[in-house]
């Protein structure tokens, strides 16, 4: 399948390789850092605005390679393409159990474990050696950052940020746009545009949108 990234940074280079691991190819990198549509080792650099030609050029599907997720959201509103335009990328040493669902746009790192009827929304990350545990709920536009563990029937709402190393507990859920920082252990729910850290995890803050 031939593929065009939208982002050209750390997060993106980090997509690229997953992509190329499961014999995709990479055709085009988009970037509004870039002014003109260039060729560059045979991959098309330009800005974002040239995807809508790139996709009937390249016969190519679309992969949001952007780490922030409230980024991420705008880009997909603005580009207004159809569901089918957009990929999924599973790195080939991801496990994601075939009774597992995974929503459009999403990307799942290498070491990631998805388990048995879990859900995952469109254009989320799954980032390096999480692990979705059996009948969770993750949304749209969530970020599961490495090394964090989504514990059974959990549910993580859309545009949620779990930070490296955070732990959810069975059947807790984490609001729609919140943040549960890096080592935190949430043992209760946290309500929507929230900041929870801590072990148990406590709400500190609310997030800025």
């Amino acid at each position: 399948m031939n593929i065009i990234l939208i982002g050209d940074s750390g997060h993106a280079r980090v997509i690229y390789d997953n992509v190329i691991s499961g014999g995709n190819q990479v055709v085009a990198k988009l970037d509004d850092k870039y002014t003109e549509l260039f060729k560059e080792d045979g991959c098309w650099i330009g800005p974002i605005s040239e995807v809508y030609g790139l996709i009937e050029k390249e016969e190519a599907k679309v992969v949001i390679a952007i780490g922030a997720n409230t980024v991420r959201r705008k880009i997909v509103e603005q580009l207004s393409l159809d569901a089918s335009c957009y990929a999924t990328a599973i790195h080939k040493d991801a496990i994601v159990s075939p009774s597992a669902v995974i929503g459009h746009g999403t990307v799942i790192m290498p070491g990631a474990i998805v388990n048995a009827a879990a859900s995952v929304g469109n254009h989320s990350i799954l980032n390096s050696r999480i692990v979705v545990e059996h009948d969770c709920k993750i949304g749209d536009f969530v970020h599961v950052s490495p090394g964090a563990v989504v514990a059974g029937g959990a549910k993580i709402k859309e545009g949620a940020l779990i930070e490296t190393g955070a732990a959810i507990i069975p059947m807790k859920q984490i609001g729609q746009w919140s943040i549960v920082k890096a080592g935190s252990v949430v043992m209760d729910d946290i309500a929507e545009i929230s900041t929870a850290t801590g072990v148990p995890a406590r709400i500190t803050k609310n997030v800025l949108l």
